[in-house]
């Protein structure tokens, strides 16, 4: 297989993060630099910055309940960082991400072939959020949340809101651009206090305190790959 999908396969990192690694010259096959588009054979001792790499062969699928004020990165030096603050066995990475500032659901895998199939836009997967704004809105704020607004110079898909009381609502999206949801309600004049993402496609939160993290259960799990197109090799 290609080196930057031994990465994937093994719950290293995505493939754009291994290409960088590769580009970076601190990839190694049987000590010898790595360049992109290597080969890896099952007998060949992969390393990165001079550490073997172990192999590993169970694909794990997990969903946490991140706290306001971890931040969604692999690198382990920054303080509170999602992987530190997990301490799972295997290596593993988030799909997609969540504010330092927001809280809430996040998926986490080693099986780097999965996340685009989530992230990707034109897949439409919903993501369910509950956001508290700095001050009563009206219904002309929701329909034009609802409508899309224009952020990052381009406007965003059409999605569904709700309200839930005078500064708070509802808000399912089907793409995920950076900051989008405050973004859009900055463009609109409200700045988001809290912001609680309860929902990925049909996976809840629900359940999990602050914090907490599990396994996906065989039905989220074999939903999951339904959605996608894919066998759940897990279960066979």
């Amino acid at each position: 297989m290609r080196i930057n999908k031994f990465f994937t396969e093994q719950g290293l990192c995505s493939r754009r993060e291994a290409d960088r690694l590769i580009a970076e010259g601190r990839v190694t096959i049987n000590g010898v630099v790595a360049k992109l588009g290597d080969q890896v054979l099952p007998q060949d001792l992969v390393a990165r910055d001079g550490v073997v790499l172990q192999r590993g062969n169970r694909s794990v699928y997990i969903k946490y309940h991140k706290p306001v004020g971890v931040t969604t990165t692999t690198e382990l030096h920054i303080p509170r960082n999602i992987i530190s603050e997990i301490r799972h066995p295997e290596r593993i990475f988030p799909i997609g991400r969540l504010d330092k500032d927001s809280s809430g659901l996040i998926l986490l895998t080693n099986d780097g072939d999965i996340v685009n199939e989530i992230l990707r836009v034109e897949h439409g997967h919903e993501r369910e959020y509950r956001v508290e704004v700095d001050r009563e809105f009206d219904e002309t704020f929701l329909t034009r949340m609802g409508e899309g607004v224009v952020i990052l110079g381009a406007r965003t898909r059409p999605c569904t809101t709700t309200r839930l009381g005078p500064r708070r609502f509802r808000i399912i999206l089907t793409e995920g651009r950076n900051r989008q949801i405050r973004r859009m309600c900055q463009a609109l004049g409200y700045r988001v206090v809290s912001l609680h993402r309860v929902r990925i496609m049909h996976i809840t939160v629900e359940g999990l305190h602050a914090g907490q993290w599990t396994d996906l259960s065989a039905e989220e799990r074999e939903r999951l790959f339904q959605a996608l197109g894919r066998s759940d090799e897990s279960a066979q």
